[in-house]
């Protein structure tokens, strides 16, 4: 499929099924349009040299915001068209407060664009990649997609996704992170706008620490002490420790296992160096395996985590944390505000149990190896979908007004309230900023990992290697089908392959 570029698409080089509604000529009549790029916000005020918790506590409430004036600049808010549009939104296990604020962001931006209508679907995360697989093939795919930040690539090197960089909604690329940009690079160019980045944190509960004998305000500085942590735990209380999950295609188990492995110096390619060339397997090194070797102390010599962890998502670990039985987990911030709502809804005895365990609840950096310390940069990025693809035709200017609003310094910060930081780096500047620092406790330590992100490999073969071969490794080695020698030989063997095209 040939590449459409910004100029075919923004500038009037229409390709077959192209923009039939693009509101360019009327805009430029009213002298309300300008060229493309001419809208950057030039600097962010942020000095990314300076970050730390201070720091981003410092900055908040230091501006304020005009989102409809912003968006504006790029699509005139009386602009009339229609959009599809798919992302993986709040469920069943999310927090109240992710559906009120899904909710307030649908009603907000009406209010911005009244004529622009959108049917929208809201999908599960481990349904949604194969739909849009699916859907992309059939050209029957949405104008915009919401997709977790390992996604996007693949429909890039595909062919199925429109050229897209921040210029192009009238922001700089200097207001989101270089990693996130990265996440939605591919053969050099950009191909979507980040919406949210987030590192997630250690969380353990204070009594289990306490009860197993452990110092409850002090989390694990290592992931040695993780397994002593977990394995103690286990000994003294007859509860799991650590919250392992191993989850075949299911996004939280290389969220969960990738830190532990970069932290050994172990990876899939070389994505943790300071330069990845994306081309050098790392998965069959010593540090992998050392890695692979800790779950495989904690799960089958210790049996210091849950029995389940085979089949666990994050989602099997809320139950027995909220109940008190399991004593250390990896999560985002929403973890506490789940667990409040859970608090609330429970009864009787169970609620008196719940309360104790909100109480007890602490927050941590994610512990370090002997290499470094290491998170997964992950969050989302909002994609424009190739006309040629797209079911139906494609309305640019729909598409960019609400990727406008979505990736601006408010609502990239509002709509992530719980879970994640601003996509726009402007957003940690914002008075919404400083509310959520104030409302959402342990905000700040999540937010402080950011540094310490790797984002996976930016490569089309990438989720395959996270959703599949990497927790293949580890279901492997944790059933003792293979050695954990040949478990990580036999990932590097499947990586190798699959980079080579076989």
């Amino acid at each position: 499929m040939a590449r459409v570029g910004r100029r075919d698409l923004f500038s009037g080089g229409i390709t077959r099924r192209t923009v039939l509604k693009s509101s360019a000529a009327a805009a430029l009549a009213a002298g309300a349009y300008r060229p493309l790029g001419t809208w950057a916000q030039g600097g962010t005020g942020i000095d990314l040299s300076q970050w730390s918790p201070d720091y981003v506590r410092s900055i908040a409430g230091t501006l304020e915001v005009d989102t409809a004036a912003e968006c504006a600049r790029v699509v005139p808010l009386d602009y009339t068209g229609r959009l599809t549009y798919w992302w993986v939104g709040p469920t069943e296990a999310s927090p109240q407060l992710d559906h009120e604020t899904d909710a307030q962001f649908w009603e907000a931006f009406s209010r911005t664009y009244p004529n622009i209508t959108i049917e929208r679907q809201n999908l599960g995360y481990n349904d949604m990649l194969n739909k849009l697989r699916t859907a992309a093939l059939g050209n029957a795919a949405p104008m915009v997609a919401r997709l977790p930040i390992l996604w996007g690539v693949e429909f890039a090197a595909k062919g199925q996704l429109s050229e897209l960089k921040p210029e192009d909604i009238g922001y700089g690329t200097d207001e989101y992170w270089p990693g996130a940009l990265k996440s939605v690079t591919w053969d050099g160019a950009g191909y979507g706008i980040p919406t949210n980045n987030e590192t997630m944190a250690f969380i353990w509960n204070a009594e289990i620490f306490k009860e197993a004998g452990l110092d409850p305000e002090t989390p694990p500085a290592t992931w040695d002490d993780v397994v002593a942590y977990s394995r103690q735990i286990k000994e003294k209380t007859g509860k799991n420790g650590y919250g392992l999950v191993a989850r075949p295609n299911a996004g939280n188990t290389p969220f969960r296992f990738m830190p532990q492995c970069w932290a050994y110096g172990g990876g899939a390619l070389d994505e943790a160096e300071a330069d990845p060339s994306y081309e050098e397997v790392y998965i069959g090194n010593d540090g992998t395996k050392a890695a692979l070797q800790l779950s495989y102390d904690m799960y089958v010599r210790d049996r210091s985590v849950p029995t389940s962890a085979l089949t666990n998502t994050q989602t099997e670990n809320q139950d027995p944390f909220i109940a008190g039985q399991l004593g250390m987990m990896i999560s985002h911030p929403s973890e506490y505000a789940f667990m409040i709502d859970r608090a609330n809804r429970a009864t009787g005895s169970d609620k008196a149990i719940a309360d104790a365990v909100v109480a007890n609840m602490r927050y941590g950096l994610i512990p370090q190896g002997p290499v470094r310390r290491a998170v997964v940069f992950g969050g989302s990025n909002v994609h424009m979908f190739h006309p040629d693809v797209v079911d139906g035709d494609l309305d640019v200017d729909a598409a960019r007004a609400l990727i406008t609003f979505m990736t601006g310094p408010e609502w990239s910060t509002r709509y992530n309230w719980s879970s994640s930081n601003p996509g726009n780096i402007r957003g940690f500047r914002t008075s919404w900023m400083k509310e959520r620092l104030d409302q959402i406790k342990f905000l700040d330590v999540t937010s402080s990992m950011l540094p310490s992100g790797i984002p996976f490999p930016v490569i089309p073969e990438s989720t395959e290697i996270m959703n599949i071969i990497i927790p293949d490794m580890l279901q492997n080695a944790l059933t003792e089908t293979m050695s954990i020698e040949d478990a990580a030989d036999d990932a590097a063997y499947r990586v190798q392959q699959l980079l080579d095209g076989i």
